[in-house]
């Protein structure tokens, strides 16, 4: 992706479900973008959003051209979000969600190439690292230029959690969830932190939570989604707002580390091509690289656990 000013920074979310929307109000909130394609197979409902989202650009940041468009526009996007596909379902793991979402993801996928989309590709669909490789595999770029959410919303949950626990500023907790956006993801509490401090070390101390406390936050983060699932129906705001985080790493060219779907490339002596939530250094160009935690022998257990549920997915592509 070629350097650019703010007016020439050009968005293309695919997919205007509440999850691809609440994407998109973020991005105009925040004015991240000079202009905001969006696509969608039902042409009459991507108009409407258009014309919503315009009439709010009075009391927006900056100035930024919101219109619908078709996959002729993606050659001009730096950034396609893809969040087409299905919804979860209440009681639904986001496995399940494979065989609905991989075949649209496909077609997407090849219809972007096939247009001369050429910029990066962040995957938003569930289940999102099964979908990443999809997208990866069909697409035929190079890994960095294609990546998940992953556990970015998972991570943001846990720091969320946390602050409120230690009742600081979630901002200054340092914390991640790793693996697998699902069932199997974990988090590494040794390499978690309040501000400078570690935060197993807190555990015990006057008004801070003790270890199995910190456990009940971690199970709270994974059955979040279902929760809110249950409740109304679907998750949006939170995963809007995660994209639009990476948006901003990406156009800022922040070289942020953030957790995304990624390839693990060999790191913690996973598989090459494993490719799920992973702490990476994001910017202009995609994933620069993976960073490497030094996780302790069980939360490096752990991750290659999450690694082969979802391996044994895969067999049912």
């Amino acid at each position: 992706m070629q350097a650019c000013c703010d007016d020439q920074r050009t968005l293309a979310i695919i997919g205007t479900g509440m999850v691809g929307m609440s994407c998109a109000y973020a991005v105009l909130n925040q004015g991240l973008a000079g202009k905001l394609l969006l696509l969608d197979l039902n042409e009459q409902k991507a108009q409407g959003e258009a014309m919503d989202l315009n009439h709010g650009l009075p009391f927006a940041p900056r100035r930024m051209t919101i219109q619908a468009a078709g996959y002729d526009a993606l050659p001009q996007a730096d950034i396609a979000v893809l969040c087409a596909g299905v919804n979860q379902k209440p009681g639904e793991s986001r496995l399940s969600l494979l065989q609905r979402n991989a075949d649209i993801l496909r077609t997407v996928t090849r219809r972007a190439v096939e247009a001369g989309f050429t910029g990066l590709f962040l995957v938003a669909t569930n289940p999102v690292d099964l979908m990443t490789r999809v997208v990866l595999e069909e697409s035929g770029f190079a890994a960095g230029r294609v990546f998940g959410s992953g556990t970015t919303l998972d991570s943001a949950r846990l720091r969320y959690l946390l602050g409120e626990s230690f009742r600081v500023d979630p901002r200054n907790v340092h914390a991640y969830v790793m693996g697998e956006h699902g069932e199997s993801e974990f988090v590494p509490w040794s390499q978690a932190l309040l501000a400078t401090r570690p935060i197993l070390s807190l555990c015990g101390q006057p008004g801070a939570p003790d270890r199995p406390a910190l456990e009940a936050i971690s199970r709270q983060v994974r059955d979040s989604a279902q929760v809110i699932i249950r409740a109304k129906g679907s998750t949006y705001y939170g995963v809007g707002m995660a994209l639009s985080r990476i948006i901003r790493a990406v156009f800022d060219d922040e070289q942020s580390v953030l957790t995304l779907s990624t390839h693990a490339g060999g790191a913690y002596g996973l598989r090459p091509d494993d490719l799920l939530g992973l702490p990476c250094l994001i910017g202009r160009q995609g994933v620069r690289r993976t960073l490497t935690l030094a996780l302790t022998p069980d939360e490096r257990a752990l991750l290659h656990k999450s690694a082969g549920t979802l391996r044994q997915a895969l067999h049912s592509l």
